[in-house]
Formats: structure tokens, C-alpha cells, sequence
């Protein structure tokens, strides 16, 4: 008796569990949404180096210029929250060629400007001041967080609108979603600057015209499971 009674309660469990993972009808598909966004912001970093023998005149003709650059900026209009000082750095440094050592003085420096119309007037008035290295040029939006919600709310539409056009065949429905990823990977390209700057100097007469904005894409990537009805 208990036997048949411990064979009973094991069909029973074996039967609840292949109910338990009985497979819901289901499909997955990816979307993607994209937004082209006409940058309003673009962020420069750049700086100061000077090579010499000595390096306490190395140091005073780097804070020497990084001085003269920094009241430009100030007479620019910047306010302070916009511009700040990244790196500072002084070397000592063989020169296997000379056979002595020298030292490097450096000091970077990062500016917001939210004003793109005024790119090549800043960017002129910093050379003229001095900087001697540009290390990064980047364009960024104010509003790009809202961007990339529209962004995404792209993606998932996109991912239903495949969904329905795979089972439209099928005489079935799409129903609600169980799952979502986001797969996004964030890239915004970015400008070749120096070589911009380099041929609009070479040639003094040429319009100081040294960047060409562009537009940043927004994108997001997901992937959505849809129940099947």
C-alpha cells in the first residue's frame, strides 16, 4: 500500500514539473532606433610643452604661457565652470641622440565651449597664445540624454514591427513582451582636427573655417522576446 501510495505521489510530481516547464510560444527579435543630432557643444582638450636644459626655466616658460592662455580665456567670455586644468607634469628625460639628459614641462588643459560659432576665434586666440599640442577634439549635445530615449523607444518599436511582420504569415499575434536587452554600444566620431588647423595656417589667407560640425548619431540596440498568441 504504501508503495502504490509513493508511486502515485511521484507521477504526480513528475506530471506538475513537465507542466511546470512546458515551453511558452515565443519569438525573439533584435531592433535598432537611430537619431542624427546636430551637435551644440564641443569639448578641446590641449596644452602647453616646453623642452630644456634647466628645469626650473623650463617650468617658468610653461606657467609663463599656460598664464597668458588662461587670461584669453577669461577675456573670451568662459566662465571658470567651463575650463579647467587636467594634467601637470614635469620630466626628466635622456636624449640618446645628445647623449644628456633635459626636462618637459606640461600642462593640459580641457575648455566646454557652447557656442560652436565661436570654435575658430577661441581655437586661433589659443595658438596665438601660445598652446602648442591638441590632443582631442569632441562634439557633444546638451540634450543628448533625451536623445537616446527617443533613441531606444525607436529600437523597441522596430523590434514589435519585425515581431508582427515574421507571424503575420502564421496567423498568429504578438503578444506581450517577457524579455528586453539592451545591447547598445555608445560611439560618437570624432574630428581630425590637426591636420585642419595645420593646412588653415599654412595658409594665412584661407577663411578660418578649420571644423566641420556634422552630425552625431544616437543609437540603441535591443533584442525582445514577444509571447505568441
Amino acid at each position: 500500500m504504501k508503495k502504490a501510495v509513493l508511486i502515485l505521489i511521484t507521477m504526480f510530481a513528475t506530471m506538475s514539473q513537465a507542466q511546470e516547464q512546458k515551453q511558452v510560444p515565443q519569438i525573439s527579435v533584435s531592433g535598432e532606433g537611430k537619431i542624427n543630432v546636430k551637435p551644440d557643444q564641443v569639448v578641446i582638450n590641449f596644452g602647453v610643452e616646453n623642452i630644456g636644459k634647466d628645469a626650473s626655466e623650463v617650468k617658468k616658460l610653461n606657467d609663463e604661457t599656460v598664464d597668458k592662455v588662461v587670461k584669453f580665456i577669461k577675456k573670451f567670455g568662459l566662465p571658470t565652470s567651463d575650463f579647467q586644468t587636467t594634467n601637470v607634469s614635469l620630466n626628466r628625460n635622456y636624449d640618446y641622440d645628445k647623449k644628456k639628459y633635459n626636462y618637459q614641462a606640461s600642462q593640459s588643459i580641457s575648455i566646454t565651449l557652447k557656442d560652436i560659432s565661436k570654435y575658430d576665434s577661441l581655437m586661433m586666440g589659443l595658438v596665438d597664445n601660445g598652446i602648442n599640442n591638441i590632443t582631442n577634439v569632441e562634439f557633444k549635445s546638451s540634450k543628448i540624454e533625451d536623445f537616446k530615449s527617443e533613441a531606444r523607444k525607436l529600437a523597441i518599436k522596430d523590434a514589435k514591427h519585425k515581431a508582427e511582420d515574421y507571424v503575420s504569415v502564421l496567423n498568429q499575434k504578438v503578444g506581450k513582451a517577457i524579455l528586453i536587452n539592451d545591447n547598445t554600444q555608445t560611439y560618437f566620431p570624432q574630428p581630425m582636427f590637426k591636420g585642419a588647423l595645420m593646412n588653415t595656417m599654412a595658409d594665412e589667407s584661407a577663411p578660418k573655417q578649420t571644423l566641420a560640425v556634422g552630425e552625431i548619431e544616437v543609437t540603441a540596440n535591443v533584442s525582445v522576446s514577444f509571447i505568441l498568441e
